[in-house]
């Protein structure tokens, strides 16, 4: 089957890592997957600029350039800039469709954009939009013209074939406001196992090289900003970690907070058992969760599906993780992972100080997560869910 799949993304960091890994699900399942891209933007063969700043490519660059000036027009001219867009895609779709007309339109839902839904009814195309963000939820960058947005919303909801939302959460939230809406699934995030298979990978060479030998190592993966709890986790933990003198603690990653918490670590003397990398390539993550005994996810919301969890659990990390619905969905307390009530960031830190002592648990639950992972949340497992949704017809 012919499918095209488009999205209004940068195509950058975890939006990149998702995309690809749908699409390369869906061809190995046997179908053949075109990809069409914010212009400038190519996921599938831009890399994420290495720790040095060169970016991957000239139109690596200039995608983030463009997207980079967008991204700073206040809210309203930044919304009618999102809603214009559709023109855009308008044209775009009406060159692709004419070239090699696709049996399924698969796309990365985003805020104002209708023209895909619109053009895929009127030709009698299934479409089926992949729900990551809403005009119902909090967002980083705050909404102006909400109302326009969740009507917007609303009709393409009612109007997709079919719906992928990353949690029950969001697809609850999403029928309590806009009613009777499409068909749909659920499907967190998932992972390319092969590429996170701690097999591959000589933990005490790394972790020797690293200066983690003979330590007990709780690890994080993502960004450092204030709505993930990292800086407030290390502040909390900074204060008892002589209580659990063996354990060492890595954050991997980069973004706002990150300065002040190395200025922490630098004035508590930490910075033997505290170690901040920055941010790395993603081909390099699963090298440094191969040195993690278990992870720790400080804060997460209630609709998201953080791809950092999948990614150490299919290492066989098992993560410490507040308990919100997404997160509970994937880890079961005490089997494939530790929850804790979220926003309690006293029960996280003690959580996190026992597990140093407790080496051979955390072996068990790692296993079990990797299980879990291999089972149920790889990327083939999300496409072949998605196209469940795609009427019988269409698929032949």
């Amino acid at each position: 089957m012919n499918i095209l799949y488009h999205h209004r993304t940068r195509g950058r960091h975890v939006e990149g890592v998702h995309i690809r890994g749908i699409v390369n699900a869906l061809r190995e399942l046997g179908h053949d997957v075109a990809v069409m891209s914010f212009p400038g933007a190519d996921p599938e063969h831009d890399h994420e600029v290495p720790a040095g700043g060169a970016s991957a490519s000239a139109a690596s660059a200039g995608n983030g350039r463009l997207a980079g000036l967008v991204t700073k027009l206040p809210g309203v001219v930044f919304e009618l800039c999102e809603l214009l867009y559709n023109a855009v895609t308008f044209v775009r779709m009406s060159r692709a469709w004419r070239a090699a007309p696709p049996r399924l339109v698969y796309e990365r839902y985003s805020l104002f954009l209708f023209a895909t839904v619109w053009m895929a009814r009127r030709r009698g195309i299934p479409i089926v939009l992949e729900i990551n963000d809403s005009a119902l939820v909090e967002r980083v960058r705050p909404l102006t013209m909400r109302g326009l947005a969740q009507r917007v919303e609303r009709w393409c909801f009612h109007q997709a074939t079919g719906l992928v939302f990353i949690s029950t959460y969001f697809r609850d939230k999403a029928a309590a406001a806009y009613g009777d809406i499409a068909p749909s699934v659920v499907s967190p995030n998932a992972v390319d196992l092969p590429s996170f298979d701690p097999s591959k990978f000589d933990r005490d060479a790394l972790r020797a090289a690293r200066g983690l030998s003979g330590r007990a190592v709780c690890g994080h993966i993502g960004v450092f900003a204030h709505w993930h709890g990292v800086d407030g986790f290390v502040e909390a933990i900074a204060n008892q970690l002589e209580s659990a003198p063996d354990l060492a603690l890595v954050f991997v990653g980069d973004g706002k907070t990150l300065p002040a918490v190395r200025d922490l670590v630098a004035a508590r003397g930490l910075s033997d058992r505290v170690l901040l990398p920055g941010r790395v390539p993603h081909n390099e993550v699963a090298s440094w969760i191969a040195c993690m005994d278990y992870a720790v996810l400080p804060n997460s919301n209630h609709y998201g599906s953080p791809m950092k969890l999948f990614e150490l659990m299919g290492m066989g990390v098992a993560v410490v993780a507040p308990d919100y619905a997404p997160v509970a969905e994937v880890i079961a307390d005490g089997h494939t992972g530790w929850l804790f009530p979220r926003g309690d960031a006293t029960a996280c830190v003690e959580l996190v100080l026992a597990l140093a002592s407790r080496g051979e648990e955390c072996r068990r639950v790692g296993e079990a997560a990797r299980d879990y992972i291999a089972s149920e949340r790889q990327w083939r497992n999300n496409a072949e869910q998605l196209l469940t949704l795609v009427p019988a017809g269409a698929a032949a």
